[in-house]
């Protein structure tokens, strides 16, 4: 069905319509639920470190409903540590070298067993107002092998840390009342030989809907476009989880980036039957759209609405852009019609200070970089992205290559695909699936083939407007590389790319990763003994190519599409050409904080629009007076002509794709270069001999996103001129008002300090825990002596049918020291009707926030064995199969954090920071002996 804005009479009737089911309210309700977790490592192989997990004559898979430990609904988790999510427990980890090599030589993982789990749980109220809806919890990820329990009962497992996954515990909700949802994360495991986090580092959604729905990732849209007119078309999974039957309406609008109404739908249909599917297909009519384009990410809207009765069950909101993509074999890659370049970089997902647990904000902060460099492409690797990430594409205008993790026929593998891309297959920044990468195994040969074959057809079958590709670096010559629709090359010298295309002539192709260099940000003289790799672009092996000759070869070929550089930015895992201490690559074109090295003005120079002229290196070099200095300019200019001290050292031609190099005797002073286009000057940059360190600057990052209460902060200092020190290396000590610290970094490879400081938050168990028997229910306000030989083991062949007035308990806890500064509190799990606590021969009083808990004053404890005694009136069971606590409950000591610290590298520290919810404003300060503070205050 077909609609025009011509018809006025159609368009008033439907503008009314809309404007009548907008103004009700849905039944549908996504709640973000990040805030207010417990968490607490447990133990990979321990049972009793793993709180007694599956360890009960009936477990979680024997018996619905009979989790136990902490995935019982009941379990006491009031001594275990609360944060909000995302969380990656990884980056808290100090580094280690027997740690993995691959993931940074961060102390987590399958090496470190006590902080290989990871044990969540939060408290949630649901109405009964809520009682006919479905009730599903949505994770966007949880690295890794997760499993979930509701109000104790088992909902399933998720084995990869990148998929999004739901369950629905409409059946097991608590209405009316407190439920709990609990995870348990085993990263013991890697997936990937990168960095990969360990938790639920992705959000945490509460999704309410009526039993007739709009599945989910239940919308697939795409257009067709043509002469400066547009159909859109779109399929709608609808479900039901209920009893209904009967007709239920369905009405689709869509709007475009001012909330403007340019198309309507309505349409009367059968709901489907209990526990099926249908999908419905509809057809709009758009004239003039604004294309989806990198340069003008213009973006459309869907909302989807079904009625039942006349009454609005629900409403669904899909995003869209309307756009043309197209590959050809001779002539690249055509966005709308239109040549284009692909000028892409691989990336992985973590970045400096928080590790994989990304705020939304930073998703925005790190495409925008990529854009600032002239990027227009973006390859997911090796896994899919968060759905944050690809927002932030769409909304940017980055194109994407989304990629699956593992190559495979069976549902492992093409499960994970389809997931992926029903999830992602709305975003007009995809242009590309890849359903593999560098898989050496199997890309030379028939088993490559037909599984290439396999899963490009299965990809097909869920979205037929994208191509799909293959990462192959083991040779261009049969296997994969022979059936797969986008040839992916991997590295220029890993097979002979011209020889490749003149044997396959109608495929067309891509780099998809290229340009592999080695380079430490500010560094220009290579020290293999601190493990620094000098910034000039050249050659990371004989067999590879910098960053110039592989942009050289693509740009030169019109039959290639593009490239993809190894990487955009730094990330934890593979320091490759050095092991420990370096923790992170030396890939990337900007650091781990994104800030830039000089490739990144190579780069600039000819990927984007703007006149570029950057020089390298700087200018401090002293007891280096009449050594040979290699200077570089990266330019677009037609000429550069460089000065020492205002002394021209000659005017150089730039040539197309290329830079400039002097040699250049150092002396203090002013080195400069002057750009010319046309013979006229255009530019000047300007590298300066700076005086010593006197200031901190603290200034907030350009490509923050306006909203978001997550802030980048760039530190440096500064000499009295305020000229920028890139040499400096002082620490710098942190504090903050109104607001938190997320994490820190400086970019150093080799950087073995804090990510993060946070308190350190211990459980201590109680242990020979004995009882003996009291003569009075009345308890005693001082602890008496009593005799030695009555003590027994506590609650050992218990009668509970014979119980005297009262039980003296008595049990042990170590304290590796007592600090002052600590923080040492007793949560107790009732053992007794009402009972007191003495520690060390003193009475304890209940905190008045909780009658349960008890803070001990440092006073009264000591280093080594402390003694804890429990005086109670006893519990009595009601029933003969009732369970009995015998667990006194577990002592926590918080150790607070140092201060926030980092010592800035080569001139720069990044610090991460995040808005308390109600602060009109938050402050920064950052200072550091004999230097002047930098103040930062936000609003």
């Amino acid at each position: 069905m077909k609609t025009t804005f011509v018809a006025k009479t159609l368009l008033s009737f439907f503008l009314l319509l809309s404007f009548w089911v907008s103004a009700q309210k849905s039944d549908r309700e996504l709640i973000l639920i990040d805030k207010d977790w417990r968490f607490s490592f447990g133990h990979l192989y321990d049972t009793e470190k793993d709180f007694g997990h599956a360890t009960g004559y009936f477990s979680y898979l024997t018996k619905t409903g009979f989790g136990d430990g902490p995935a019982a609904k009941d379990f006491d988790d009031r001594a275990w540590r609360k944060l909000d999510l995302p969380h990656d427990w990884a980056v808290e980890q100090p580094f280690s070298e027997s740690a993995s090599f691959s993931h940074g030589f961060k102390a987590a993982g399958k090496n470190y067993p006590e902080k290989s789990i990871g044990w969540y749980r939060k408290k949630i109220n649901i109405p009964e107002s809520d009682l006919d809806k479905i009730i599903s919890i949505k994770f966007d990820g949880v690295f890794r092998n997760s499993k979930v329990f509701f109000n104790g009962f088992y909902l399933g497992t998720e084995q990869s840390g990148y998929n999004g996954f739901e369950y629905d515990v409409t059946a097991y909700v608590n209405y009316g009342g407190e439920n709990t949802i609990v995870v348990r994360a085993d990263a013991s495991m890697e997936e990937g030989w990168f960095y990969e986090g360990a938790g639920i580092y992705r959000h945490v959604y509460l999704q309410k809907t009526n039993s007739v729905h709009i599945k989910a990732n239940g919308t697939y849209v795409t257009s067709e476009f043509k002469n400066n007119e547009a159909d859109v078309i779109a399929a709608v999974s609808i479900e039901n989880k209920g009893n209904y039957k009967g007709s239920i309406e369905i009405v689709q609008t869509i709007f475009d980036n001012e909330k403007k109404q340019i198309a309507t739908f309505s349409e009367s249909l059968l709901a489907p039957e209990f526990y099926k599917t249908i999908t419905h297909h509809s057809k709009f009519y758009v004239e003039n759209p604004k294309l989806w384009d990198i340069d003008s990410p213009n973006l459309y809207r869907l909302v989807t609405q079904i009625k039942q009765n006349e009454k609005l069950i629900d409403s669904y909101e899909t995003t869209f852009g309307i756009r043309t993509i197209a590959f050809d074999p001779e002539n690249g890659f055509f966005l709308n019609g239109k040549s284009l370049k692909l000028k892409g970089t691989n990336n992985h997902q973590d970045h400096a200070g928080v590790g994989t647990a990304l705020p939304d904000e930073i998703q925005y902060y790190r495409i925008k970089k990529l854009k600032e460099m002239g990027s227009n492409a973006y390859r997911c690797s090796h896994h899919p992205p968060t759905p944050e990430l690809l927002k932030a594409c769409d909304e940017l205008g980055m194109l994407v290559i989304d990629e699956t993790r593992l190559m495979g026929i069976n549902d492992y593998h093409l499960n994970d695909l389809q997931r992926m891309m029903e999830r992602d297959r709305n975003h007009p920044s995809i242009f590309c699936w890849s359903v593999g990468n560098e898989e050496w195994n199997i890309e030379g040969g028939i088993v490559g083939e037909r599984i290439t074959n396999v899963m490009q057809n299965f990809a097909k079958s869920i979205d037929p407007t994208r191509p799909v590709t293959v990462g192959i670096s083991s040779g261009f010559k049969s296997g994969i590389s022979s059936v797969v629709e986008i040839m992916g090359y991997n590295y220029l010298g890993n097979g002979d790319i011209d020889a490749h295309r003149n044997q396959f002539k109608n495929q067309p192709g891509m780099g998809t990763e290229e340009g592999s260099t080695f380079a430490t940000r500010g560094i220009y003289f290579t020290d293999d003994a601190k493990h620094y790799q000098s910034a000039y672009d050249k050659k990371p092996r004989p067999t590879f190519y910098s960053i110039e000759e592989g942009w050289k070869f693509y740009a030169e070929r019109p039959y290639l599409a593009g490239m993809f550089i190894w990487t955009g930015f730094d990330y934890r895992g593979e320091p490759t050409p050095y092991g420990w201490p370096s923790v992170t690559s030396y890939f990337g074109m900007m650091d781990v904080c994104g800030f830039p090295k000089d490739n990144v003005f190579y780069l600039k120079s000819w990927w984007g629009k703007e006149p570029v002229l950057h020089l390298l290196p700087h200018w401090n070099w002293s007891g280096m007076e009449g050594t040979a200095i290699d200077v570089w300019a990266y330019s677009n200019c037609d000429e550069v002509e460089l000065f020492l001290n205002k002394k021209s050292l000659g005017k150089k031609k730039m040539e197309q794709n290329g830079h400039l190099e002097w040699k250049v005797n150092y002396s203090p002073g002013t080195l400069e270069a002057v750009g010319y286009k046309n013979d006229k000057k255009v530019l000047s940059e300007i590298q300066k001999t700076t005086g010593k360190v006197e200031k901190i600057k603290l200034s907030l990052d350009k490509e923050n996103v306006a909203k978001g209460n997550v802030s980048v902060v760039t530190v440096e200092v500064t000499d009295k001129n305020g000229l920028h020190v890139p040499t400096a290396n002082d620490e710098i000590e942190f504090a903050i008002k109104g607001g938190k610290i997320l994490g820190v970094g400086n970019g150093n490879p080799t950087s073995l300090e804090n990510d993060q400081f946070i308190d350190n938050l211990a459980l201590v168990s109680i242990t020979n825990f004995q009882e003996q028997k009291g003569t009075t229910a009345v308890l005693p306000q001082q602890l008496s002596n009593y005799s030695e030989s009555e003590w027994i083991t506590a609650f050992k062949d218990r009668d509970y049918k014979k119980q005297v007035p009262s039980y003296i308990y008595r049990g042990e806890f170590e304290l590796k020291s007592n600090s002052v500064k600590n923080t040492v509190s007793f949560f107790y799990k009732k053992i007794g009707v009402e009972n007191v606590v003495f520690v060390n021969g003193t009475k304890v009083e209940p905190s008045t926030e909780d009658a349960q808990k008890y803070t001990f004053n440092t006073a009264i404890l000591k280093e080594g064995k402390n003694t804890i005694y429990i005086v109670a009136t006893p519990l009595q069971k009601v029933k003969d199969w009732d369970v009995m606590n015998t667990d006194p409950g577990v002592i926590q000591v918080i150790t607070p954090a140092e201060p926030w610290k980092r010592k800035l590298f080569n001139g720069y520290v990044q610090i991460i920071i995040q808005k308390e919810d109600n602060a009109k404003e938050f402050v920064l300060s950052a200072s550091a002996k004999g230097l002047q503070t930098g103040i930062l205050k936000l609003k």
